[in-house]
């Protein structure tokens, strides 16, 4: 049974790895906007969390992280330095090893954080709300990786920054927040019925396969 067990979730844990890597050669990966790449890359590390627990969420995570530096590296825009220590800050000819943390840091975290809201609030809510618990941990996934990639930009490459957009320190500060509030509200919204909906279709056939 355990062999069975853990078979699948290897299975499950290579099967969202590639969609992760898919999704990175497809447009729809990574959607560049005036200041940032949007992204929906996050949706199945935040679902190999809930279903698959923190540890293979936080490698699904590390895949996450990979594919953005590949994605800055070879392919940049102007936020590239922040990602990519292959990339030159503004106004110098290196890159910074410190965008190795913001590619890598939050989305390692994505793949830990819904684990352990869905389970808290599993407890809470018991059976009831099952697709609420879902959603709830799909948003605070999103948001893990959009709240913590701008606050680490901010505080390690506030100056660069301001000197790529041309900005002041105190308008770095509220671009910042305009993008999170921007960009990082609906990509939860969107992750939030994704996790939601796709979870509880996988739950239903895992626990459907278990009974077998």
């Amino acid at each position: 049974m355990n062999s069975k067990y853990n078979t699948k979730r290897m299975v499950l844990a290579a099967l969202f790895g590639a969609i992760i890597i898919l999704l990175n050669f497809t447009p729809f990966g990574y959607i560049q906007l005036p200041a940032i790449k949007a992204t929906i890359i996050h949706v199945p590390v935040i679902i190999g969390a809930i279903l698959l627990g923190p540890g293979i969420g936080a490698g699904l995570g590390l895949v996450f992280g990979l594919t953005s530096l590949y994605n800055n590296t070879f392919a940049p825009t102007i936020l590239s330095f922040a990602f990519s220590p292959f990339i030159p800050l503004p106004g110098t000819e290196r890159g910074s090893w410190l965008a190795l943390i913001v590619a890598f840091l939050p989305r390692v975290l994505v793949g830990i954080f819904p684990y352990y809201v869905y389970k808290l609030l599993n407890r809470l809510f018991k059976t009831r709300g099952k697709l609420f618990t879902l959603g709830v941990s799909g948003l605070v996934g999103s948001m893990t990786n959009t709240l913590f990639v701008m606050s680490l930009i901010y505080f390690l490459f506030r100056d660069a920054y301001g000197e790529a957009f041309n900005l002041s320190l105190d308008a770095v500060y509220k671009a910042i927040l305009t993008i999170i509030f921007v960009n990082g509200l609906p990509e939860a919204a969107l992750a939030a019925i994704l996790a939601a909906g796709i979870c509880r279709a996988l739950q239903k056939v895992i626990k459907n396969d278990n009974n077998k």
